[in-house]
């Protein structure tokens, strides 16, 4: 199975792309030191006992006063800066891709029901994607986040605070995955395979699950791939704005916001470098959705 991966036009395409294999290691290496931020970050900036206001504001490896032990200096809590971007690169990816898995499942459900079942389900389904695609995805985020905020009790909102974010983010992407995915349809439903199964008796939803899902996939992955980038941006931003996820979870978001305030004040790579590697992040994550949207294109071979 590995070799016939490895043989594949993708695969080939791939390692002939130094693009994309560039934002593919970086990728990788951002999402090991995420993941494995508890084992290998030199501290644990959720301890608070561990801190100390004396080693606040320490200047990263380079300026005058700088330490080892902190190389990308520390914040204004003496919290090392290099540990919270690898604890924060934890929150931000897990929101981003839990928001975009559920937006991929939400829009191929409604996709393939639309497309498939055409007529009034098709028009009702994707007249609400068309008035949904209107508003801003980070407006509709942040509505459905304030409401789902002001219904929880008080004293259930930072647990579930990921969880609204995800499902707010999440809400916000589902009529783009949606669209593509009835367009996909409406071609592959008119074909003889599908025909022919309709024939000998095989129920709907078991043509549009083996048959139909399976040749609409291709565009679904390009769509989760660049998306992936623009929901872990909806989940800066609305941390940034001070309406995602709590302090005692900070993202890249809170991390920029935090050090926002001591910007000018001298401070700068309290905010620097977790904005930094947001857009390396970012950058990587649509060098790839790039590289992955030309090669599934079969004009482009």
């Amino acid at each position: 199975m590995f070799a016939r991966a490895r043989d594949s036009d993708l695969a080939y395409d791939f390692f002939h792309a130094p693009v994309a294999m560039a934002a593919a290691l970086i990728g990788l290496v951002l999402i090991l030191a995420a993941f494995l931020a508890p084992w290998i970050a030199p501290h644990n900036p959720m301890d608070v006992a561990s801190l100390s206001l004396m080693d606040s504001f320490k200047p990263p490896i380079g300026m005058d006063g700088a330490d080892w032990s902190n190389p990308l200096g520390t914040d204004n809590q003496g919290r090392d800066v290099l540990s919270a971007i690898m604890y924060g690169l934890r929150v931000s990816l897990t929101a981003g891709l839990l928001s975009v898995l559920f937006a991929i499942v939400t829009g191929i459900v409604i996709g393939l029901l639309a497309g498939y079942a055409g007529g009034l389900t098709d028009a009702v389904l994707m007249r609400i994607a068309d008035v949904q695609l209107t508003f801003p995805s980070i407006l509709t985020a942040l509505l459905v986040d304030g409401v789902i905020t002001a219904v929880l009790p008080r004293t259930m909102r930072d647990a579930l605070q990921l969880y609204v974010i995800i499902f707010a983010i999440g809400i916000s992407l589902w009529p783009s995955f949606a669209r593509t995915v009835r367009g996909s349809t409406l071609v592959e439903r008119n074909k003889d395979y599908v025909l022919a199964a309709r024939v000998i008796g095989v129920p709907s939803w078991k043509i549009m699950l083996r048959h139909v899902l399976p040749n609409v996939t291709g565009p679904v992955l390009v769509i989760g791939t660049l998306s992936l980038g623009l929901a872990v941006i909806a989940e800066a931003t609305l941390s940034f704005l001070g309406v995602g996820l709590p302090p005692t979870q900070p993202s890249l978001g809170t991390l920029i916001r935090f050090g926002d305030d001591f910007l000018f004040s001298g401070q700068w790579w309290v905010t620097v470098f977790p904005g930094l590697t947001l857009i390396v992040l970012v950058l990587a994550i649509n060098l790839l959705g790039d590289w992955l949207r030309d090669a599934l294109n079969p004009r482009l071979r």
